[in-house]
């Protein structure tokens, strides 16, 4: 049943609804969801405090590259005013399908506007441009893997 925000708005909010949204970010760890019908556009979201953040890391360390994980997320947080960050939360992809080759690999050279890899979010795949020209220098992110907006995701030097 909708509930009135506001008498004199006239604007319907599905308190119902935001309640799911609200619970479907404390399921699924995310930081803000948002979903869009019409003209109405709803928007949850949810600060974290720093002790969420190695949570949130505790399925990659679960991977068999634990170590390479742990020490790539210390190098993230050294340089990561350099990094291409993400612009959004969602599961990076490196590949463009699971058996292809990578968008970028670290070495290679990228001109600006490649696409360097792919955030899906809510069943969308947004390609990741590479801002600048240069050289991957380093990756810090998993194919598969997901990822939290402004997370440092790659370095073009």
């Amino acid at each position: 049943m909708a509930a009135k925000a506001g008498s004199n708005s006239g604007m319907q909010v599905d308190t119902d609804l935001v309640r799911e949204l609200a619970d479907m970010l404390n399921d699924t760890g995310l930081t803000e969801i948002e979903i869009e019908d019409g003209d109405r556009k709803i928007r949850v979201s949810r600060t974290i405090t720093a002790i969420a953040a190695p949570v949130a890391a505790a399925p990659v360390a679960a991977s068999s590259a634990a170590p390479v994980a742990a020490s790539h997320a210390v190098e993230a947080a050294a340089v990561s005013a350099n990094a291409l960050k993400s612009p959004m939360v969602g599961t990076a992809y490196l590949t463009p399908e699971p058996d292809a080759a990578p968008f970028a690999s670290i070495g290679q050279q990228v001109k600006a506007g490649d696409t360097v890899m792919i955030i899906e979010a809510m069943k969308v795949m947004n390609p990741i441009i590479a801002p600048n020209s240069g050289t991957v220098t380093e990756i810090y992110v998993e194919s598969g893997q997901p990822v939290e907006f402004d997370q440092p995701l790659m370095v073009i030097a």
